[in-house]
């Protein structure tokens, strides 16, 4: 598995109109208003990433029988992007500023990463010498990409620099895969390194060129990390676990790692991204359901679910991305009438939302 935000969903592709998913009266709480997307209907897989400050977002699309399609959706437009040559297999996972978009696609023998824009389309970001395989995760204003190239040596975090040439970022052990997840202004890298077999797990890294790979701990008592969002003051988040459950965290240079806690009766929490401002988004719950969170330093975390116009037919179940701006990208589904999502007929229907300040 290599993020935990993968939905078993594919997009429908009507109705992609923006509207608002709620006219009724905000209330004292409401910090945001909401635009509906689009729905995803469960297929083999699908994922949704972003948004840019434009308000765009990528993914993955699949229907049975067709194949996994790259997309980008914007306001204004829905642009499939096909894959590479030949590719029966695409997604897209990650946009900058400018629409940059990057991803991974298949072709004969192997995945391979890709980079698109509107202007030259597609093209192959290639992999380390002597690897054949690669994916890419994110992308930074400076088209420097991050994502990893395996092959006969394993797997291995790595980044394509703004003139296309790789460099690996090797590993916390010996023995060890890494994977690169994202990486700020300043080039510097988060992800995970560890290997299957040890007890040991994973464990969250920072890269940057003057140091290289930073091993970034756990928790308290905590055996496996994973680090996937850093913004330009290289704060980091991602997610902990161990015997006593799995919990979100913060980690700064000054502070170390810190856990950002639970929703009220939740057993677990996972961050996903964090912007410039210091906002964190997430997922929060229990074997009984999830609800998406925002966390800032001022006010901890927060159900997102209690912060838009009230009286919806959905739940927000996950916050999977936040811009500069504050804008999150967060799924949801249909509301069975008791506050849960899911239990009913459109159990498998993902709602894809924008949540706007």
């Amino acid at each position: 598995m290599i993020l935990p935000v993968v939905c078993a969903i594919s997009f429908l592709f009507a109705g992609l109109i923006l509207q608002a998913a709620s006219t009724h009266a905000a209330s004292s709480t409401t910090r945001y208003r909401v635009v509906e997307l689009g729905t995803l209907e469960q297929a083999e897989s699908g994922m949704v990433y972003g948004p840019n400050t434009r308000g765009e977002v990528v993914g993955g699309t699949v229907g049975f029988g067709f194949g996994s399609r790259a997309f980008l959706l914007s306001p204004e437009q829905l642009d499939n992007l096909h894959g590479l040559p030949g590719s029966d297999w695409s997604m897209s996972r990650g946009i900058n500023e400018p629409g940059t978009v990057v991803g991974s696609s298949n072709s004969a023998n192997a995945i391979r990463a890709f980079y698109w824009t509107r202007a030259g389309g597609i093209r192959d970001l290639g992999a380390l010498p002597g690897d054949s395989g690669s994916e890419a995760f994110g992308i930074n204003l400076h088209n420097e990409v991050v994502g990893y190239s395996s092959g006969p040596r394993g797997i291995e975090a790595v980044v394509w620099n703004s003139d296309g040439k790789i460099q690996g970022l090797g590993r916390l052990r010996d023995g060890d895969y890494s994977r690169g997840y994202s990486l700020n202004e300043r080039g510097e890298v988060v992800g995970s390194s560890g290997s299957s077999g040890s007890p040991r797990g994973a464990r969250a890294f920072l890269w940057t060129r003057n140091l290289g790979m930073e091993d970034l701990g756990t928790l308290t008592d905590d055996t496996n990390s994973e680090a996937f969002a850093i913004n330009s003051r290289a704060e980091v988040v991602g997610y902990s676990s161990g015997r006593f459950g799995t919990r979100a965290f913060l980690w700064t240079r000054s502070r170390g790692m810190e856990s950002l806690g639970t929703l009220p009766g939740a057993a677990y929490s996972r961050a996903f991204a964090i912007n410039d401002r210091g906002e964190v988004v997430g997922t929060s719950g229990s074997s009984l359901g999830a609800r998406a969170f925002l966390w800032t330093r001022s006010r901890g975390m927060e159900d997102l679910n209690k912060l838009i116009p009230a009286g919806n037919d959905f739940v927000l179940l996950e916050a999977l991305g936040v811009n500069d701006l504050g804008t999150i990208l967060a799924i949801g589904r249909d509301d069975d009438g008791h506050g849960n999502g899911g239990h009913h007929h459109h159990e498998f229907s993902t709602r894809v939302f924008l949540l706007i300040p």
